[in-house]
């Protein structure tokens, strides 16, 4: 019978240890701490290689490893047990939250179940935008061009994670969601997903994915709260046109409701989004749309 190495004897306090810890997923620093604190407890070799003890970890325990590979770097992630590939992909930054088609989805505003999933990373704060006044032409000539997406793309499972970069807005509208029963993650709030699907529709199945889920929120959230985020957030283009829009077009909301939307100006034409070959018109919010939504 082979001798037990001393991973293998200490091997149950070792389980319980991470069984009661709030943690589920962890970085190699953060194993490398835990060994470091706990190696005289359990016994272990004087100097234990912190990759040597992440390896019995993944024979002989319920951890597991993740490599999340983009174009430029690598994050190596460890999970006690199977988490969600949602969770996993939050992990990627303290400060990352999810957005776009993958708030759609736990906010049950889509009924197609998204292969991709969306975490936002928000730029610094630059200050106010210095580009110069809007002007027809040159909003004619951004939206006639397809939309700029990220290049930050890593494929776990079935999924691919997209790193977005987004404006800075100081994590506006983001909440604690809990998912799976045991897991928190951070995702936008309702309104302000509505708001960044308008803006980003390509990060959230394209326009008319975008109607839907306005049709699917009447009721859920609060317009108002909507509008006020649309003021702190001071987008450069007009998208509460779009907005009004989305409203209006659904079918789903009161006219006062709307009407909310109109607080802002409306001095230019706009473009529900980029790229559109075919295009109808609505006179009221002044918006360019696909023909046939």
């Amino acid at each position: 019978m082979a001798k037990k190495s001393r991973f293998q004897i200490a091997k149950k306090d070792i389980i319980d240890y991470f069984n009661k810890s709030n943690q589920l997923i962890y970085t190699f620093s953060d194993i490398n701490k835990i060994l470091s604190e706990n190696k005289d407890y359990w016994r272990l070799t004087k100097n234990p290689s912190t990759k040597n003890f992440i390896n019995d970890l993944i024979t002989y325990t319920p951890m597991k490893k993740y490599e999340l590979i983009f174009p430029s770097y690598k994050h190596l992630r460890f999970t006690w047990g199977e988490v969600s590939y949602f969770r996993l992909a939050s992990s990627i930054n303290n400060k990352a939250y999810l957005s776009h088609y993958s708030a759609m989805y736990l906010h049950d505003l889509t009924e197609q179940i998204p292969k991709s999933i969306f975490v936002n990373v928000e730029q610094s704060n630059r200050g106010k935008n210095k580009n110069g006044e809007l002007a027809q032409d040159r909003i004619d000539r951004v939206f006639s061009r397809e939309q700029r997406t990220t290049n930050n793309i890593a494929s776990v499972g079935e999924y691919n994670i997209y790193l977005i970069n987004g404006k800075f807005t100081n994590n506006l509208g983001v909440i604690d969601f809990t998912y799976n029963k045991n897991e928190t993650i951070q995702t936008t709030d309702i309104e302000r997903t509505l708001i960044d699907i308008t803006v980003r529709p390509v990060y959230s199945g394209g326009t008319f994915e975008v109607l839907k889920a306005f049709e699917s929120a009447a009721g859920e959230f609060s317009v108002n709260k909507l509008t006020s985020y649309l003021s702190k957030i001071d987008y450069t283009y007009p998208y509460h046109q779009c907005i009004g829009f989305y409203l209006k077009k659904s079918g789903k909301y009161k006219q006062s409701q709307i009407k909310l939307l109109k607080k802002f100006d409306i001095m230019f034409d706009f473009y529900l989004t980029y790229g559109m070959e075919e295009m109808d018109y609505d006179p009221e919010w002044r918006v360019y749309f696909p023909k046939g939504l």
